[in-house]
């Protein structure tokens, strides 16, 4: 009898922690969702916007270039750069599909105003995974402070603008964050393993 007591407090209390996030993250959404404007709409845009550019076009550059220098340095970065998008992408999706969240905008249509185009689920951000994804290599193959703040500005930029444009929750720029962080982590543990084998040789990062 006691013990079922303690559960039925427990699911209580997980039912009213969930509610107060819940809160949380659709509150903070509306600050931020409410803050558009004539300067900082067009700004956001052009963040969400330089997502897929950007996280494709440097991993292309680098293998280009690679390739026409001989670099393989270079060359490997971008490889490595764009293993860690294809993991994220696999997940991203995998999550999106599973867990089928509804946009904010769908959820709260008389509250969060939708700035952009959003067709998937929401959660995790895939624009915001992506960003952090390619910060987090560069990061990793460049670390350089002039390459590394940059990096996390623009991705950080990317997650933010998702919010000002009123297509994801708060919770779902922190996942695709994570998310991104992790695959570039992934991604990296994989090349350096490959490293180590004749399937990659093993070179020093470039000093730029």
């Amino acid at each position: 009898m006691h013990f079922r007591f303690i559960i039925l407090i427990f699911c209580l209390c997980q039912l009213n922690f969930y509610s107060l996030a819940q809160n949380a993250d659709i509150d903070l959404l509306k600050k931020i969702n409410n803050e558009y404007g004539k300067v900082g709409g067009p700004l956001m845009k052009g963040a969400t916007n330089s997502d897929t550019p950007i996280s494709l076009g440097i991993p292309s550059i680098l293998m280009i270039s690679g390739v026409l220098k001989k670099d393989s340095t270079a060359f490997n970065s971008g490889i490595e750069l764009f293993l860690s998008q294809t993991i994220n992408g696999i997940v991203t999706v995998s999550l999106k599909n599973s867990i089928q969240r509804e946009r904010p905008f769908i959820t709260y249509p008389a509250e969060i105003k939708k700035y952009t185009n959003a067709g998937s689920p929401s959660f995790p951000s895939g624009h915001t995974s992506m960003a952090f994804s390619t910060a987090t290599s560069l990061s990793l193959c460049y670390p350089k402070w002039y390459v590394i703040v940059p990096a996390f500005i623009w991705a950080g930029s990317v997650g933010y603008s998702r919010m000002y444009l009123g297509v994801h929750y708060p919770s779902d720029i922190l996942a695709g964050a994570l998310l991104g962080t992790g695959s570039a982590l992934l991604s990296h543990f994989i090349y350096k393993k490959l490293a180590t084998t004749r399937f990659i040789k093993k070179t020093n990062r470039v000093r730029i």
